[in-house]
């Protein structure tokens, strides 16, 4: 074990995934949008993803994933002891997600439940935060969640953000484990230049009835040329320190699991951090932007692929509004 940090003990030993039924292609955006065909494919770098319809609740979508990883994974829905909604865009103000998500699930009324929201990024962070109640042993088995529908807030007439999309959910079980697996670093940064390149104004108290709002406060908002002008100015430096606080080499991480953005955004990260084809999870094309759901959906396909367990060393990295960047490593 070239790492020689002492581990945070924690082990993911189950996962799953919800869709929405309605798989939407970039064929039917091209007529959807009067574009040409092939367009939307070209511009989006997506063959499909999947939108929920207006009827499907965000909890129980996530309440599916959920489901899918317990009944999978032959686990008890009393065994978790903590559930973690580590989402973007919440259910509602209040109350907070996760006890949504606890009423439509089979878990047991009374367990403990709160959100962590950190954007795109909110996995990791509650990954680090299961890590470190798991560590003194609060609790003993955890489910995170993340479950978006980003279709909600697409702002149709803005085509650099409104064709990259998706929805979905994702679920991942951790405890404690043996001790032999668990997380060897993680950092986030958080740079507030980039705060107004990529928001949602609307939905607190920023902008509400009372302090004035516009239809477009509640859709997406993104300044693409400037934010991935920033994000490239910091990821390679934040990344080397990232590995140089575990002692690591690019070389030496197995599986790279990132946030999946877009298809230019995964190209940069690919070149600029010198990562192998064969290590780096894209599920994009099949997927789009998942928003918080898109790193444990593409770490879930990392396990399915024989690309997590018996592997030493899995890096987790995403950026996200704020701006915000995240990185974890990981000894499966």
């Amino acid at each position: 074990m070239k790492n020689s940090h002492e581990l945070i003990p924690l082990k993911i030993i189950a996962s799953g995934i919800a869709l929405p039924e309605n798989k939407v292609y970039s064929s039917d955006l091209d007529l959807k949008l009067n574009k040409p065909r092939g367009f939307v494919e070209k511009h989006s770098g997506i063959e499909y993803r999947y939108h929920a319809d207006y009827k499907l609740s965000q909890a129980k979508l996530a309440a599916e994933a959920l489901h899918d990883t317990l009944k999978t994974h032959q686990i008890s829905p009393d065994s978790i002891d903590l559930l973690i909604s580590a989402s973007a865009i919440p259910i509602q103000a209040l109350p907070y997600s996760a006890a949504h998500i606890l009423k439509e699930s089979q878990l047991k009324a009374g367990i403990a439940c709160f959100d962590i929201n950190a954007s795109c990024v909110s996995f990791i962070s509650a990954l680090s935060v299961a890590g470190g109640l798991l560590a003194t042993r609060q609790y003993r088995r955890i489910a995170i969640v993340s479950a978006e529908m980003a279709s909600r807030g697409i702002d149709w007439s803005h085509q650099e953000s409104s064709l990259i999309f998706g929805d979905g959910a994702a679920c991942m079980i951790v405890e404690r484990g043996d001790g032999q697996s668990g997380i060897v670093t993680y950092k986030h940064e958080t740079y507030p230049e980039g705060l107004e390149l990529c928001e949602i104004r609307a939905g607190g108290t920023r902008k509400n009835l009372r302090t004035g709002m516009e239809d477009s406060d509640f859709l997406f908002q993104m300044q693409g040329k400037p934010l991935f002008k920033l994000t490239a100015s910091l990821i390679e430096g934040f990344t080397e320190r990232v590995l140089a606080d575990a002692n690591l080499n690019m070389s030496d991480i197995d599986t790279v699991v990132p946030h999946q953005a877009s298809h230019l955004g995964l190209k940069h990260i690919l070149k600029r951090l010198n990562i192998k084809d064969e290590r780096f999870v894209n599920i994009y094309r099949c997927r789009g932007n998942q928003v918080s759901a898109s790193i444990p959906s593409a770490l879930h396909e990392a396990m399915m692929t024989d690309r997590y367990y018996g592997r030493d060393y899995v890096m987790l990295l995403g950026t996200a509004a704020g701006l915000s960047l995240s990185e974890m490593i990981l000894r499966p």
